[in-house]
Protein backbone atom coordinates (compact mmCIF):
# COMPACT_ATOMS: atom_id res chain seq x y z
CA UNK A 1 0.00 0.00 0.00
CA UNK A 2 1.04 3.60 -0.56
CA UNK A 3 1.20 5.85 2.50
CA UNK A 4 2.01 9.50 3.07
CA UNK A 5 5.11 8.85 5.17
CA UNK A 6 6.88 8.61 1.78
CA UNK A 7 9.76 6.35 2.75
CA UNK A 8 12.72 6.53 0.32
CA UNK A 9 11.91 4.68 -2.89
CA UNK A 10 8.14 5.02 -2.52
CA UNK A 11 5.87 7.04 -4.85
CA UNK A 12 5.23 10.49 -3.42
CA UNK A 13 3.69 12.60 -6.17
CA UNK A 14 2.64 12.61 -9.80
CA UNK A 15 1.77 15.11 -12.48
CA UNK A 16 0.21 15.09 -15.91
CA UNK A 17 1.60 16.85 -18.96
CA UNK A 18 -1.42 17.73 -21.08
CA UNK A 19 -1.74 19.59 -24.40
CA UNK A 20 -4.92 21.27 -23.12
CA UNK A 21 -4.80 21.96 -19.39
CA UNK A 22 -8.38 23.14 -19.09
CA UNK A 23 -9.75 20.11 -20.94
CA UNK A 24 -7.67 17.75 -18.77
CA UNK A 25 -8.90 19.47 -15.61
CA UNK A 26 -12.50 19.01 -16.71
CA UNK A 27 -11.96 15.35 -17.64
CA UNK A 28 -10.33 14.28 -14.37
CA UNK A 29 -12.80 16.38 -12.44
CA UNK A 30 -15.61 14.30 -13.92
CA UNK A 31 -13.85 10.91 -13.60
CA UNK A 32 -12.18 11.26 -10.18
CA UNK A 33 -14.16 14.11 -8.61
CA UNK A 34 -11.06 16.30 -8.50
CA UNK A 35 -11.01 20.08 -8.15
CA UNK A 36 -8.41 22.00 -10.13
CA UNK A 37 -6.53 24.93 -8.63
CA UNK A 38 -4.50 26.96 -11.18
CA UNK A 39 -1.12 28.34 -10.16
CA UNK A 40 0.34 31.49 -11.70
CA UNK A 41 -0.99 33.55 -14.55
CA UNK A 42 -0.56 33.67 -18.30
CA UNK A 43 -0.14 30.97 -20.94
CA UNK A 44 3.45 30.26 -19.93
CA UNK A 45 2.36 29.47 -16.37
CA UNK A 46 -0.58 27.27 -17.33
CA UNK A 47 -0.83 24.54 -14.75
CA UNK A 48 -1.76 23.87 -11.17
CA UNK A 49 -2.83 21.25 -8.67
CA UNK A 50 -5.61 18.69 -8.48
CA UNK A 51 -7.29 18.43 -5.08
CA UNK A 52 -9.74 15.95 -3.59
CA UNK A 53 -11.72 17.19 -0.60
CA UNK A 54 -9.18 19.98 -0.25
CA UNK A 55 -6.17 17.63 -0.27
CA UNK A 56 -3.55 17.66 -3.04
CA UNK A 57 -3.65 14.47 -5.13
CA UNK A 58 -1.68 15.36 -8.31
CA UNK A 59 -0.26 18.14 -10.45
CA UNK A 60 -1.18 19.28 -13.94
CA UNK A 61 0.89 21.23 -16.43
CA UNK A 62 1.06 22.21 -20.07
CA UNK A 63 2.83 19.65 -22.28
CA UNK A 64 5.68 21.62 -23.83
CA UNK A 65 8.31 19.01 -24.75
CA UNK A 66 8.62 18.71 -28.52
CA UNK A 67 7.37 15.35 -29.78
CA UNK A 68 6.39 14.12 -26.31
CA UNK A 69 3.14 12.27 -25.68
CA UNK A 70 0.71 13.27 -22.97
CA UNK A 71 1.43 11.05 -19.97
CA UNK A 72 1.50 10.86 -16.20
CA UNK A 73 4.91 11.29 -14.57
CA UNK A 74 5.38 9.45 -11.27
CA UNK A 75 7.86 10.78 -8.70
CA UNK A 76 9.62 8.56 -6.15
CA UNK A 77 10.95 9.94 -2.89
CA UNK A 78 14.74 10.05 -2.42
CA UNK A 79 17.01 11.53 0.22
CA UNK A 80 19.55 12.90 -2.29
CA UNK A 81 18.55 13.67 -5.89
CA UNK A 82 22.17 14.26 -6.91
CA UNK A 83 23.25 10.85 -5.65
CA UNK A 84 20.27 9.25 -7.40
CA UNK A 85 21.27 10.98 -10.63
CA UNK A 86 24.75 9.48 -10.40
CA UNK A 87 23.20 6.06 -9.74
CA UNK A 88 20.97 6.44 -12.82
CA UNK A 89 23.99 7.23 -15.00
CA UNK A 90 26.01 4.32 -13.59
CA UNK A 91 23.12 1.95 -14.28
CA UNK A 92 22.78 3.02 -17.92
CA UNK A 93 19.83 5.40 -17.61
CA UNK A 94 19.47 8.89 -19.05
CA UNK A 95 19.04 12.19 -17.21
CA UNK A 96 16.17 14.08 -18.85
CA UNK A 97 16.01 16.91 -16.30
CA UNK A 98 18.97 17.33 -13.93
CA UNK A 99 18.37 17.91 -10.21
CA UNK A 100 16.54 21.21 -9.89
CA UNK A 101 15.38 23.17 -6.85
CA UNK A 102 11.72 24.18 -6.81
CA UNK A 103 11.98 27.02 -4.31
CA UNK A 104 11.82 25.59 -0.78
CA UNK A 105 9.37 22.83 -1.79
CA UNK A 106 12.03 20.34 -2.75
CA UNK A 107 14.44 19.16 -5.41
CA UNK A 108 13.38 17.13 -8.45
CA UNK A 109 14.95 15.28 -11.36
CA UNK A 110 13.57 13.28 -14.28
CA UNK A 111 15.11 10.27 -16.00
CA UNK A 112 14.66 7.51 -18.55
CA UNK A 113 15.57 3.92 -17.74
CA UNK A 114 17.90 2.11 -20.20
CA UNK A 115 14.94 1.08 -22.41
CA UNK A 116 13.32 4.52 -22.36
CA UNK A 117 10.78 4.28 -19.53
CA UNK A 118 10.39 7.73 -17.95
CA UNK A 119 10.19 8.40 -14.22
CA UNK A 120 11.17 11.09 -11.73
CA UNK A 121 12.39 11.57 -8.18
CA UNK A 122 11.62 14.07 -5.45
CA UNK A 123 13.93 15.13 -2.64
CA UNK A 124 11.55 16.69 -0.14
CA UNK A 125 11.88 20.18 1.24
CA UNK A 126 8.82 21.82 2.71
CA UNK A 127 6.69 19.49 0.58
CA UNK A 128 6.99 15.73 1.01
CA UNK A 129 4.44 14.97 -1.73
CA UNK A 130 0.72 14.66 -2.22
CA UNK A 131 -1.66 14.81 0.74
CA UNK A 132 -3.96 11.89 -0.05
CA UNK A 133 -3.18 8.35 -1.24
CA UNK A 134 -4.79 4.91 -1.15
CA UNK A 135 -8.29 6.38 -0.88
CA UNK A 136 -11.00 6.84 -3.55
CA UNK A 137 -9.88 9.55 -5.94
CA UNK A 138 -6.16 9.19 -5.22
CA UNK A 139 -3.05 7.22 -6.18
CA UNK A 140 -3.17 3.61 -4.99
CA UNK A 141 -0.50 1.81 -7.06
CA UNK A 142 2.10 2.39 -9.78
CA UNK A 143 2.81 0.09 -12.69
CA UNK A 144 5.48 -0.35 -15.36
CA UNK A 145 4.97 -2.13 -18.67
CA UNK A 146 8.35 -3.11 -20.11
CA UNK A 147 9.74 -5.43 -22.77
CA UNK A 148 12.53 -6.64 -20.43
CA UNK A 149 11.46 -7.27 -16.83
CA UNK A 150 14.85 -8.63 -15.77
CA UNK A 151 16.67 -5.52 -17.00
CA UNK A 152 14.08 -3.26 -15.36
CA UNK A 153 14.43 -5.02 -12.01
CA UNK A 154 18.22 -4.73 -12.15
CA UNK A 155 18.08 -1.01 -13.01
CA UNK A 156 15.45 0.09 -10.51
CA UNK A 157 16.92 -2.15 -7.84
CA UNK A 158 20.30 -0.44 -8.29
CA UNK A 159 18.87 3.09 -8.48
CA UNK A 160 16.02 3.03 -5.95
CA UNK A 161 16.85 -0.02 -3.85
CA UNK A 162 13.59 -1.79 -4.65
CA UNK A 163 12.96 -5.44 -3.78
CA UNK A 164 10.86 -7.62 -6.08
CA UNK A 165 8.68 -10.66 -5.60
CA UNK A 166 7.08 -12.45 -8.53
CA UNK A 167 3.60 -13.90 -8.77
CA UNK A 168 2.22 -15.92 -11.65
CA UNK A 169 -0.66 -14.38 -13.55
CA UNK A 170 -3.72 -16.59 -14.13
CA UNK A 171 -4.14 -18.39 -17.44
CA UNK A 172 -0.44 -18.57 -18.19
CA UNK A 173 -0.17 -14.81 -18.55
CA UNK A 174 3.40 -14.74 -17.25
CA UNK A 175 4.79 -13.20 -14.07
CA UNK A 176 3.92 -9.95 -12.38
CA UNK A 177 6.69 -8.48 -10.23
CA UNK A 178 5.60 -6.73 -7.04
CA UNK A 179 7.71 -3.78 -5.85
CA UNK A 180 8.58 -2.99 -2.22
CA UNK A 181 10.85 -0.14 -1.05
CA UNK A 182 14.11 -1.16 0.59
CA UNK A 183 13.86 -2.03 4.26
CA UNK A 184 10.06 -2.13 4.38
CA UNK A 185 7.77 -5.16 4.83
CA UNK A 186 5.81 -6.60 1.92
CA UNK A 187 2.57 -4.96 3.05
CA UNK A 188 4.23 -1.71 1.92
CA UNK A 189 4.32 -2.85 -1.72
CA UNK A 190 3.59 0.20 -3.84
CA UNK A 191 3.62 -1.08 -7.42
CA UNK A 192 4.41 -3.71 -9.96
CA UNK A 193 6.07 -4.32 -13.29
CA UNK A 194 5.07 -6.64 -16.07
CA UNK A 195 6.89 -7.83 -19.16
CA UNK A 196 4.95 -7.40 -22.39
CA UNK A 197 5.80 -7.69 -26.04
CA UNK A 198 7.43 -4.65 -27.59
CA UNK A 199 4.53 -4.39 -30.03
CA UNK A 200 2.23 -4.01 -27.01
CA UNK A 201 4.03 -0.79 -26.11
CA UNK A 202 2.72 1.14 -29.12
CA UNK A 203 1.32 3.85 -26.85
CA UNK A 204 4.91 4.93 -26.12
CA UNK A 205 6.34 4.00 -29.54
CA UNK A 206 7.79 0.74 -28.23
CA UNK A 207 9.34 2.17 -25.06
CA UNK A 208 8.40 1.04 -21.55
CA UNK A 209 6.01 3.27 -19.64
CA UNK A 210 4.77 3.85 -16.14
CA UNK A 211 1.17 4.62 -15.31
CA UNK A 212 -0.75 5.42 -12.13
CA UNK A 213 -3.55 3.34 -10.64
CA UNK A 214 -6.27 5.46 -9.06
CA UNK A 215 -8.61 4.05 -6.43
CA UNK A 216 -12.31 4.65 -7.07
CA UNK A 217 -15.41 3.67 -5.11
CA UNK A 218 -17.18 2.27 -8.19
CA UNK A 219 -15.06 1.24 -11.17
CA UNK A 220 -17.99 0.89 -13.56
CA UNK A 221 -19.38 4.32 -12.71
CA UNK A 222 -15.93 5.89 -13.15
CA UNK A 223 -15.47 4.13 -16.50
CA UNK A 224 -18.82 5.55 -17.63
CA UNK A 225 -17.44 9.01 -16.87
CA UNK A 226 -14.28 8.20 -18.87
CA UNK A 227 -16.22 7.30 -22.00
CA UNK A 228 -18.80 10.01 -21.44
CA UNK A 229 -16.11 12.69 -21.33
CA UNK A 230 -14.07 11.76 -24.40
CA UNK A 231 -11.78 9.08 -22.98
CA UNK A 232 -11.41 5.45 -24.02
CA UNK A 233 -11.13 2.08 -22.32
CA UNK A 234 -8.34 -0.29 -23.36
CA UNK A 235 -9.28 -3.11 -21.00
CA UNK A 236 -12.14 -3.84 -18.59
CA UNK A 237 -13.85 -3.24 -16.36
CA UNK A 238 -13.02 -6.73 -15.13
CA UNK A 239 -12.51 -8.48 -11.82
CA UNK A 240 -9.02 -9.54 -10.75
CA UNK A 241 -9.04 -12.09 -7.96
CA UNK A 242 -7.65 -10.69 -4.75
CA UNK A 243 -7.09 -7.28 -6.35
CA UNK A 244 -10.48 -5.82 -7.22
CA UNK A 245 -12.37 -4.51 -10.23
CA UNK A 246 -10.23 -2.54 -12.64
CA UNK A 247 -10.08 -0.90 -16.04
CA UNK A 248 -7.16 0.41 -18.11
CA UNK A 249 -8.18 3.76 -19.59
CA UNK A 250 -6.95 6.59 -21.80
CA UNK A 251 -7.92 10.22 -21.35
CA UNK A 252 -8.86 12.33 -24.42
CA UNK A 253 -5.15 13.01 -25.09
CA UNK A 254 -4.23 9.30 -24.73
CA UNK A 255 -2.54 9.57 -21.34
CA UNK A 256 -3.00 6.15 -19.73
CA UNK A 257 -4.14 5.31 -16.20
CA UNK A 258 -5.94 2.52 -14.35
CA UNK A 259 -9.11 2.76 -12.28
CA UNK A 260 -9.38 0.27 -9.43
CA UNK A 261 -12.08 -0.56 -6.91
CA UNK A 262 -10.04 -2.62 -4.45
CA UNK A 263 -11.31 -6.01 -3.33
CA UNK A 264 -12.81 -6.05 0.14
CA UNK A 265 -10.41 -7.60 2.65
Amino acid sequence: MITTDFAPGSPCMLDLGAPDVRAAAAFYGAVLDWDYEPMGEGEGMEGGMFRKDGKTVAGLGKLTEEGARSAWMIYYSVTDADATTRAVERAGGTVRVPPTDLDAWGRMAQYSDPLGGQFAVWQPGTSKGVDLVDEPGSLAWTELYTSDAAAAKEFYGDVLGWRFSDMELPGGGGAYSLITPAGLPEERMHGGLMEVRKEDLALASGRPYWHPVFAVADCDAAVAEVTGNGGRVQMGPEDAEGVGRLALCLDPSDADFVLLTPAQS
